[in-house]
């Protein structure tokens, strides 16, 4: 999301306006505590700087929802300082955070609103049931119900924020924006909690301010090894890109297929309702459904004319030869069988089982419509995609026979919210000489069995 659609914008002004509003008082107080403030901001913004962990995310590598943070020193200034100082204490942080994608500002910004607001709202709870006073006295177990309220606020602001942005900045359909947010980033969000809690009865214990930093070592290793969690996924990731490259490379009459087609199997599962785990999942199930055809030999992928039936009974065999090859790639899930059954029809006629109706995936039923719709709209050498409007129709009139129809119908509802746009389906790629659609991709639904 290269940019931000102006209801995202408005957005955004608002919650950093609301965040200033918050924390314009500490400006104007002469109780402000500055040299806390100072220690805990430089702190935080030292720890995010070090650590890039990635405690809380929902699609954070393609758009502003999602937010990625080190919250324990965050939370300790919840659990010591007013609410206008609290969201001081996350602006340093946040300006000076690493953002990888423009506009750069507006993420930046609306990185500090979140982060201020949160922490306002969190720290303003805390004091509210008395939180300060048990620290301060000190009544360490009776700390922990405030502690707990704060930590809910935390993450009930952050979620609140996180899907209103998903809403106004990536089109998400406002009955799923919020949907898994809460639970998702109240478990990071509570263990971090539980150590800036910690920090905070050290800080106010006679050991003082050097005491409470230990409790940053633990944590940041901690952290360290969920990064490296995280950088193994990447990895992983990139294998799957170079796989598909490789597919491409191979069968250059429909490069960039797979990508679309991972496109338009996200754009299914978000109009399904999806949780974003099994989103992801199905990307990969998009990205990846042609991966086989690495094992069906190059000449029969590049042939010019009709196949005979003993070549097409060996690309046919495309579906297990890529189960095949990323069974052993345990994060994708359900990816695998998508892989393996996204030939299959709801009739029964499919391949390579001939499995009917709910027999056949979920995640297959979905890429199985993906795959035939940008088979027929994309534009090949050897002939021109079709309308999207007609490449619909087709889908719907095959609906109940070769595909399931609730996914036919979720992706002619996603194609209206969000539509299609022509540089997506167009392949732009020179190749040598035109091929007869008999060789294997018609301009039916079939298309997507070559």
């Amino acid at each position: 999301m290269r940019s931000i659609a102006p209801w995202a914008r408005a957005y955004i002004l608002c919650a950093a306006l609301a965040g200033a509003a918050c924390a314009a008082p500490a400006l104007t107080s002469s109780r402000t505590p500055w040299g806390a403030l100072a220690l805990l901001a430089a702190l935080y913004a030292g720890c995010e700087q070090i650590t890039r962990c990635r405690v809380i995310g929902r699609r954070a590598s393609s758009g502003l929802g999602g937010l990625g943070t080190f919250f324990p020193v965050l939370l300790a200034a919840v659990f010591l300082l007013p609410p206008a100082s609290t969201a001081l204490v996350a602006v340093p942080g946040a300006l000076l955070a690493r953002v990888e994608r423009r506009p750069r500002w507006v993420r930046r910004l609306w990185r500090v609103a979140q982060l201020a607001l949160a922490a306002w709202a969190s720290a303003w709870t805390y004091g509210a049931l008395g939180g300060r006073e048990a620290v301060a006295a000190p009544d360490f177990p009776y700390a922990l119900a405030p502690a707990g309220a704060a930590v809910l606020a935390f993450s009930a602001v952050l979620t609140v924020l996180d899907g209103g942005i998903l809403a106004t900045a990536e089109r998400v359909p406002v009955r799923t924006a919020w949907r898994g947010l809460f639970l998702r980033s109240f478990a990071p969000v509570a263990v971090h909690g539980l150590a800036g809690l910690m920090m905070a009865v050290l800080w106010r214990s006679p050991y003082g301010p050097l005491a409470a930093l230990l409790v940053l070592l633990p944590m940041g290793v901690s952290c360290w090894v969920f990064a490296q969690y995280h950088r193994e996924r990447a990895a992983h990731q990139a294998t799957i890109r170079a796989l598909v490259q490789a597919v491409d490379i191979k069968d250059r009459y429909t490069r960039g297929h797979s990508e679309r087609v991972g496109r338009a199997s996200v754009m299914i599962a978000r109009e399904l309702g999806m949780a974003d785990e099994r989103v992801e999942s199905l990307r990969f199930a998009g990205i990846l459904h042609d991966v086989g055809k690495l094992g069906v030999p190059t000449r029969l992928l590049r042939k010019d004319g009709p196949l005979t039936p003993e070549e097409r009974r060996v690309i046919e065999l495309h579906p297990e030869y890529g189960h095949e090859m990323v069974r052993g790639i345990g994060f994708l899930g359900e990816a695998r069988a998508a892989i393996l059954h996204h030939h299959e029809r709801i009739d029964g006629s499919g391949y390579p089982y001939g499995l009917v109706g709910r027999q056949i995936p979920e995640f297959a039923r979905v890429v199985a419509v993906a795959d035939a719709f940008d088979a027929m709209t994309s534009t090949r050498s050897y002939r021109r995609g079709r309308p999207v409007a007609a490449a619909v129709a087709e889908l719907s009139r095959c609906a109940g026979a070769q595909f399931d129809p609730v996914m036919v119908a979720a992706l002619q509802r996603a194609l209206e919210r969000h539509g299609w746009h022509p540089a997506v389906t167009s392949d732009t790629g020179e190749v040598p000489a035109p091929r007869q659609e008999a060789a294997g991709v018609p301009t039916t639904p079939g298309a997507g069995a070559r």
